[in-house]
């Protein structure tokens, strides 16, 4: 615990001071009862009341008091608080390959089945952002708890080339931060990746990162630079690899296919595979890399079923944060109570008529 304004603890001199007059008080009606009244009828009067009672009601007093001195002089904790305004970002790879047709109907389509799903039981209430991610990242449905609107932003997903992780990240990142300015927004900076900054599960703020992908960055900034960021941030990052491995599927992307449909790259690339040197493996271990390194957690989700579930362990609970808060109103509500304690006490063991 810690003082905002310690200069008001002088005021716990005033104490002894009212100890001292009580002390003197006390004495000096002694006296008085001594040579006006009668030494017996005083002595008989001492026995029917306890020391307790006589003095009780005023150490009471001086508890009041003290812990109001505490309140005025600001105390603050660091405590454990319920988040219940923390955000889930859901960022969504919608590069080519996922257009494979080796979970049908194909990648793309399963994994808006399991975000909207997701965030048709979204109990704890929590916001919901958006990022879409090929060749670069774009966040397309701000953090929200509108359902409308996160259904239309998912089902309205269309593939493009090439895929982008640490630009996901990164903009996932500045979607969290305009919500909460705790979150610095994110900078482009090399990466120094002989010693990466770990989490600390002191550090982390409520909001988490979902990244869903299927295959292995290709564009945009490194995803380990890019995670280092969010571990910067205390932002956790759950990876999700979605799709078979060795597959060999045809590509079919239907009418949301701006590429002319599943021959769209031509003959050579076999029943619409990416070639060009595309990978079209999932890249297992910086995904892992990047979960462990923010506190998060990895998944392999490899059919339809796998990935409703993985959405269903995701922790959307709420997370306690610590927070520093000033706790001057539980020594405010307690000098108030010793007081009016004090008070009855007082007026029940020494009434004035």
């Amino acid at each position: 615990m810690s003082l905002l304004w310690p200069g008001f603890l002088y005021l716990l001199l005033i104490i002894p001071l009212i100890v001292a007059v009580y002390i003197l008080s006390l004495r000096r009606r002694r006296r008085f009862a001594v040579r006006y009244s009668s030494l017996s009828l005083v002595r008989e009067a001492a026995k029917q009341q306890s020391w307790l009672r006589r003095h009780l009601p005023f150490i009471l007093f001086l508890f009041a008091l003290a812990s109001l001195v505490f309140a005025i002089a600001r105390p603050t904790a660091t405590v454990l608080i319920p988040s219940n305004k923390a955000t889930v970002i859901l960022a969504i790879d919608v590069s080519r390959s996922m257009c494979s047709t080796d979970i049908p109907p194909n990648r793309l389509e399963v994994a808006k089945d399991a975000a909207l799903s997701f965030i048709r039981n979204n109990s704890s209430g929590r916001q919901v952002g958006i990022v879409a991610f090929a060749g670069f990242a774009e966040l397309i449905q701000p953090p929200t708890t509108d359902v409308n609107s996160l259904e239309n932003a998912i089902t309205r997903l269309i593939p493009a080339r090439r895929t982008a992780i640490g630009s996901a990240i990164l903009r996932s990142l500045d979607a969290i931060a305009e919500v909460d300015n705790r979150v610095a927004p994110s900078e482009l900076k090399s990466s120094d990746e002989t010693n990466p900054p770990q989490s600390s599960t002191e550090d982390f703020v409520p909001h988490i990162i979902v990244l869903l992908t299927d295959g292995a960055s290709n564009a945009g900034p490194l995803p380990i630079t890019a995670a280092e960021q969010a571990v910067e941030r205390g932002v956790r990052v759950y990876t999700i690899g979605f799709g078979t491995t060795n597959n060999s599927s045809a590509m079919n992307c239907g009418d949301d296919d701006p590429f002319g449909g599943a021959g769209g790259f031509g003959p050579n690339f076999g029943g619409g595979g990416l070639g060009g040197g595309f990978r079209r493996e999932i890249d297992e271990a910086t995904l892992t890399q990047i979960a462990d390194m923010t506190g998060g957690k990895y998944y392999l989700a490899d059919s339809a079923d796998k990935l409703q579930d993985v959405f269903k362990s995701l922790p959307t609970y709420v997370i306690a944060t610590r927070q520093t808060t000033e706790i001057s109103v539980f020594f405010t509500a307690f000098a108030v109570l010793m007081a009016i304690l004090a008070m009855t006490l007082a007026f029940l063991w020494h009434p004035l008529s």
